[in-house]
């Protein structure tokens, strides 16, 4: 398969071109890393094209697996990401995989298994995790400056649309696209291990 990739950088293949998917899409290319596309909604492809021309564009994931990329992105709705993780891990591909990971704690922890086992990278998207409002206060709670903090509910503007496939319990946006869980930016828990608060 052509590798429009720049010599020496590693190759990655996004697959969904989709709401986030084309901001990945555009960002890899960009760094010169993009080396094939897989999407298998016809927008999606045309989308892709706009973006990153001197890639490969395809509908079959088998090719994905079987390419010569070294990791594999995975934008896609909810309930596939455990499945397309687990089938890039086994075929040897690095992953970064849009949260959540997975649907249950124990298809995480099977990833998780699968690429120790592997030797391969596995990794979450994580956007907020490196805004500077993020970090400030995961100093100020690690500092003990906040005292000692049970729970932190934030509200995030202006956010456009959420994603609603991973039910009500997700730190994922719901349906409103206002309200948003921050246990998982903060790396929660900061010292010891969570508590029940009733």
């Amino acid at each position: 398969m052509p590798n429009s990739s720049s010599p020496n950088r590693p190759t990655v293949a996004v697959i969904g071109c989709g709401y986030w998917g084309k901001n990945l899409v555009r960002n890899f290319a960009q760094l010169g890393a993009l080396s094939l596309v897989c999407d298998k909604a016809e927008e999606g492809l045309r989308k892709a094209e706009e973006m990153a021309n001197n890639c490969p564009k395809i509908g079959n994931l088998e090719a994905v697996w079987e390419s010569p990329v070294e990791g594999v992105v995975i934008a896609t709705p909810a309930e596939t990401h455990y499945d397309l993780s687990k089938r890039a891990l086994l075929a040897g591909k690095d992953v970064l995989c849009e949260k959540p990971l997975a649907m249950t704690y124990e298809q995480g922890a099977e990833l998780v298994q699968i690429a120790e086992r592997n030797e391969r990278i596995l990794m979450v998207g994580h956007v907020l995790e490196y805004h500077p409002g993020i970090v400030r206060l995961l100093e100020l709670v690690r500092a003990g400056e906040l005292g000692k903090v049970k729970y932190i509910y934030s509200n995030r503007l202006s956010l456009g649309v959420g994603d609603t496939e991973s039910g009500p319990n997700s730190d994922i946006l719901g349906q409103a696209g206002v309200g948003m869980r921050m246990e998982h930016c903060l790396d929660f828990p900061v010292k010891g291990r969570a508590e029940s608060v009733r």
